[in-house]
C-alpha cells in the first residue's frame, strides 16, 4: 500500500531528468545505508558461540589435518 507521500514523491522523481534521477536514487541509497547502519545496533560479537554445539566431540587439529589432506586430491 503507498502512501501519499511516496506517490507524490514518485510523481515528481519522474518529472526530473535522467541525471537526476540518478543523482536521487544515489542520495536516497546513502540515506537508507546510513540509516540501517544507525539502527541497527547490531555487533559481529553477537555471533560469539553459534552453532558450537556441531563441533562438540570433534577434535579440532584432527579436522583440519583432515581438510588439509583433502585439498591434495
Amino acid at each position: 500500500m503507498q502512501t501519499r507521500a511516496y506517490a507524490e514523491s514518485l510523481d515528481l522523481m519522474q518529472q526530473l531528468d535522467l541525471s537526476d534521477q540518478i543523482k536521487l536514487i544515489d542520495k536516497l541509497t546513502a540515506l537508507v545505508r546510513r540509516r540501517l547502519t544507525t539502527h541497527l545496533g547490531h555487533s559481529i560479537l553477537e555471533l560469539q558461540g553459534l552453532g558450537k554445539e556441531i563441533w562438540q566431540g570433534i577434535d579440532a587439529q584432527e579436522y583440519v589435518d583432515r581438510e588439509r589432506a583433502s585439498w591434495n586430491g
